[in-house]
């Protein structure tokens, strides 16, 4: 099981939209299309209240146009739809990005105006990444932002992904990737699980307990193939009989149970104080059911072991898109900006550093073009782009995905406190344009 072909990048002309052909068509027409520009993508705002985005997605990007190819099958559609000429149609037959790519590591925050991409080559040869790049990495950053909200709300208490059921079956494995690397231990789906080496974890759904004539029979079938380690699941019927029969079943040693419905903070204490009464004081509580970043906050001070998120993660938690956008910055070498009100964007391409204290504390994002004058740059601050594409070839031994989440964990910790607050507010460090 894997990715379907247009998912995977082999033959992408259906993520190339129709606008883009129009313009490439026409610039291939009056010759405007191998002009050297530069392309960059960068959010305006952050969603409504948040304080901080995360990157995600880059890597799947990388792959997707090392991948980037229109096959004879989409060359055919496009010709028999009549959505480009016989030029357009002879250019994108033998497509291939050949240009330079520099980019914020996958993990790395961002901030409104944070030049997170930046794509140099012909204007035809970036101009027909716009919806492939931008699909990726709005949809991977929204679910890694909502993410890190909710691992930060849990702790250190892990947190699995099951959001499978709740989003498209090709969306659910991108987003177990981009949750893992904001911070979740786990994820339910096991494509995710093969396809990047995330680990996998599950238990079973009501319709197991169902499926039996008793509670005991459903929860001695798991323990008997399970082991006494497994999590069983309690509130199908009445949660104090579901524990006592839990432990009766698979003894003191019982791994973990799980309550998915409910007021799961009381119901977590009082499962507490029955399992210390029966002998399973080690045995684990996971709570689950409509979770998001508020609501694991406020479990903080019950016994809760560990949470299991769906619907809110995989849908960004309010905020199921970044917000990025993809814009034409410099065109031989010369900068040019969209000047339309309220979508305006700042000409040149753009550079970017981290200015930290000596303690570690991140104060400012500072962003320069090559017209700017170059910021003196502090033993503490860091510039933010890395190569990513050189002359349409990837680079060499790019960070991996614990790589990234490792640079999130470090850039968290990095912010202000205020920061990392849940509550409506500013994002946590200024960004500066010089």
């Amino acid at each position: 099981m894997g990715f379907p072909e247009a998912a995977t990048g082999a033959g992408t002309a259906l993520l190339t939209d129709h606008y883009e052909l129009t313009m490439l068509a026409s610039a291939l027409a009056d010759g405007t299309a191998d002009r050297p520009c530069v392309f960059e993508v960068f959010a305006r705002r952050l969603p409504d209240g948040r304080r901080y985005g995360v990157v995600a997605g880059t890597g799947r990007v990388l792959d997707s146009i090392a991948d980037f190819r229109f096959t004879d099958a989409e060359l055919s559609q496009l010709e028999a739809t009549a959505v480009v000429d016989d030029a357009t149609l002879s250019w994108l037959a033998d497509y291939s990005f050949s240009g330079n790519i520099d980019g914020y590591a996958e993990g790395e925050l961002y901030f409104p105006g944070s030049p997170i991409l930046t794509v140099t080559g012909s204007f035809g040869d970036a101009v027909v990444l716009e919806t492939l790049i931008l699909s990726i990495l709005n949809h991977d950053s929204a679910i890694a932002s909502a993410a890190a909200r909710m691992s930060g709300a849990a702790h250190g208490r892990p947190i699995i992904e099951m959001g499978g059921r709740r989003t498209h079956e090709w969306a659910a494995v991108a987003a177990a990737r981009a949750a893992y690397l904001a911070g979740f231990a786990t994820t339910s789906n096991l494509e995710a699980g093969r396809r990047y080496g995330i680990p996998t974890r599950g238990t079973v759904a009501h319709a197991f307990m169902l499926l039996h004539d008793s509670e005991e029979e459903a929860f001695r079938a798991q323990v008997d193939k399970m082991g006494t380690d497994t999590t069983l699941l309690v509130d199908t019927y009445d949660i104090t009989k579901g524990i006592e029969t839990a432990v009766r079943v698979a003894g003191t040693e019982l791994g973990a149970i799980r309550i998915d419905s409910g007021d799961v903070g009381p119901l977590a204490r009082k499962a507490r104080e029955q399992l210390d009464a029966l002998g399973a004081k080690d045995t684990r509580i996971v709570v689950s059911g409509d979770l998001d970043e508020h609501a694991i906050a406020a479990l903080r001070a019950e016994p809760v072991d560990a949470y299991g998120v769906g619907t809110s993660v995989v849908t960004g938690s309010g905020a199921p898109t970044a917000g990025m956008v993809y814009k034409l910055v410099e065109v031989d070498g010369k900068p040019v900006a969209k000047r339309s009100a309220h979508k305006e964007s700042r000409g040149g391409r753009k550079s970017a550093l981290r200015r930290h204290r000596g303690t570690g504390t991140a104060v400012e994002e500072v962003i320069w073009t090559a017209a700017s004058a170059v910021p003196e740059r502090g033993p503490d601050d860091h510039e933010l782009q890395i190569p990513l594409v050189r002359d349409g070839r990837t680079v060499d031994d790019l960070p991996t995905l614990d790589d990234a989440r490792q640079r999130l964990r470090r850039a968290l910790v990095s912010l202000p406190w205020e920061g990392l607050k849940l509550s409506h507010g500013e994002p946590a460090i200024p960004t500066v344009f010089v």
